[in-house]
């Protein structure tokens, strides 16, 4: 009878690696919507999340397939929590190992953050959607990071025409920054609160609910005013090399909703992207 132990180990054929004749390459191929628990830095020490992460490369003409497992892989491996920095790493990693010149990686899960109520000081977790986000093309990496955060908003125009009250909404502001220093998630997420009517918290006591209320209903805010204001501080923040800022109002009075958005380029002359090795031979790493 065969020993299993000591049987010869089988070669199988490698069908990913042949070669397409179709000569047509793909811009992108990869995985897309993998669920996956992650570290990530937070301002006061890691925090454990889950995560839905798309990884993808580009695929030349002349290659069949990639090799999906590796993607997988390449998120097994220890290393630090994940942060702008350490996506840097990731995305040369990718295309290294999966024998690319071009790859992009986005990473999106909830963030939480324990806030204390405004009054009562009863504290809660809020939640806050979060994407970590890059692209690799010619030795060079580009991260953002997006938050989004929920706030309230009061309407100016009801404010001066109604003869009391004034309709109110629960907003979202998203940030999105493209930065080559340490950004935390919280700066982001203060700099949406602060430029909105109110911010909003998990567990609010009646205390609380009444310096929310009033508090908004003494600045009002359109959604262009929002924009602005967060616009203007990250005009001032030298961390900030390019950035996005959306702010969408649920309407309570209307059935759709109130829209703004700014977008800056880089601003600081400087060619995008952050320096990375090029991927290395195929022959030199193997199968």
């Amino acid at each position: 009878m065969p020993d299993a132990m000591n049987a010869p180990e089988t070669v199988l054929p490698d069908v990913q690696s042949s070669t397409d004749g179709r000569d047509i390459a793909i811009t992108r191929v990869g995985i897309k919507g993998l669920r996956y628990p992650l570290v990530i830095a937070g301002a006061g020490g890691p925090l454990h999340s889950v995560a839905s992460i798309d990884m993808y490369v580009a695929l030349p003409a002349e290659r069949k397939g990639t090799h999906m497992s590796r993607f997988i892989e390449l998120l097994q491996e220890p290393g630090e929590p994940f942060s702008l920095a350490t996506l840097h790493g990731l995305l040369r990693r990718m295309v290294q190992r999966l024998d690319a010149r071009e790859g992009s990686v986005a990473l999106r899960f909830p963030y939480f953050i324990d806030k204390a109520a405004p009054v009562s000081g009863v504290r809660s977790l809020m939640d806050y959607e979060v994407t970590l986000a890059g692209e690799v093309a010619g030795g060079r990496s580009r991260v953002r990071q997006t938050v989004v955060v929920p706030v309230t908003s009061l309407c100016p125009c009801s404010k001066e025409v109604s003869s009391y009250g004034a309709h109110n909404q629960r907003s979202h502001v998203t940030i999105e920054i493209e930065t080559e220093q340490p950004f935390p998630i919280e700066d982001q997420v203060r700099i949406a609160e602060e430029a909105a009517s109110s911010e909003v918290w998990a567990v609010l006591k009646r205390t609380d609910e009444k310096h929310v209320t009033e508090r908004a209903y003494d600045n009002p805010k359109f959604v262009e005013d929002t924009v602005r204001d967060v616009a203007a501080i990250l005009e001032r923040d030298p961390r900030v090399l390019a950035y996005r800022v959306e702010t969408e109002n649920f309407e309570s009075i209307h059935n759709h909703s109130a829209y703004a958005r700014i977008e800056r380029p880089r601003r600081d002359g400087r060619p995008a992207g952050h320096d990375e090795a090029p991927p290395a031979p195929a022959a030199a790493r193997g199968r």
